[in-house]
């Protein structure tokens, strides 16, 4: 089994030397679209809605894609791959990798590079995606804000991944998973309205799963997922000491499957649990909970009473 533990803090990166690491116009092209695309399905709710109504279908379909895609993210691509928060079987190691892809969030080793360079750099010249990169002043907020949430995305410039993920480019399974990103996509976009237009029988039943589950469920956990990157970097309260602006913003918990209890998740980056404190919801840990007693998943990083006092803010 290929380990998935965090780097050492890599050696110091040497720009456009690494080999195919510009976009190109197509990947911008095609980035635009699903960021555009989703958005206006989005503000397309409401007239499609008196048009049509919403099918209690759509709902369930919508909500299962959001829930294997977004666990995707925050257990597959976050706390397993980037961060080794803990070990997995190899079915359950490809099974993650699979269900963050279909995510639409990037290819997997490029998503885990991008993530690992952040945490080097987290609100220092470097990171991919600080809100401070323009300033603390209004205006320089704003722009660092819209950067952070989703302007990053449109840097030419790719995080090297040989240097932030050898571990992973290691891997032939992860390799095989990150370089089909594009099926994954396809299936991603696809699934969801033939599995609507089977359930109903009919056209309707498929563009109106179309809509919802799949260009409303992209764009619902893209803007939650970008939330964390620019909202959980300037506000939420701080009760660990980490080096950066991470804050805990309670309203993204559900939606984000924990992962907006960021400021413990800065203080210990490993933890497979991020909301530590009473009352902080974290689903993402309750299903790594669930795969630990399964068997599935080994050497779980829980934090425990010394690691979190030694991590407390005065």
């Amino acid at each position: 089994m290929a380990s998935t533990q965090l780097l050492p803090s890599p050696e110091p990166e040497v720009k456009g030397t690494m080999g195919g690491e510009q976009k190109g116009w197509l990947e911008q092209a095609t980035l635009a679209l699903f960021i555009v695309v989703p958005l206006i399905a989005v503000a397309a709710i409401v007239p499609v809605t008196w048009g049509w109504g919403l099918h209690w279908r759509d709902v369930v379909i919508a909500l299962f894609f959001y829930l294997l895609t977004g666990f995707g993210i925050t257990v597959g691509f976050h706390r397993y791959f980037t961060h080794g928060s803990f070990r997995a079987k190899r079915p359950l190691r490809i099974a993650l990798g699979i269900m963050g892809s279909l995510a639409v969030e990037g290819p997997l080793i490029r998503w885990v590079a991008d993530h690992r360079k952040h945490h080097k750099y987290s609100d220092q010249d470097g990171d991919p995606h600080s809100p401070w990169a323009f300033g603390d002043s209004v205006g320089g907020l704003t722009k660092g804000l819209y950067h952070a949430h989703l302007g990053w995305l449109f840097d030419e410039e790719q995080t090297p991944q040989r240097q932030y993920a050898p571990d992973l480019l290691a891997d032939k399974d992860i390799v095989t998973i990150s370089r089909h990103f594009p099926t994954w996509v396809a299936v991603s976009t696809l699934l969801p309205p033939l599995i609507g237009g089977l359930w109903s029988w009919s056209w309707q039943g498929a563009l109106s799963a179309f809509f919802w589950a799949t260009l409303v469920r992209i764009a619902l956990l893209h803007h939650v997922t970008w939330s964390i990157n620019s909202i959980c970097h300037v506000a939420g309260n701080r009760p660990f000491k980490s080096r950066d602006r991470s804050g805990n913003v309670w309203w993204l918990a559900l939606l984000s499957f924990g992962e907006s209890w960021h400021n413990l998740h800065h203080a210990d980056p490993t933890s497979a649990r991020h909301g530590v404190l009473r009352g902080q919801l974290d689903t993402s840990a309750r299903l790594i909970w669930i795969f630990e007693k399964f068997g599935w998943a080994s050497h779980v990083r829980w934090p425990d009473s010394k690691r979190l006092d030694a991590r407390r803010a005065t």
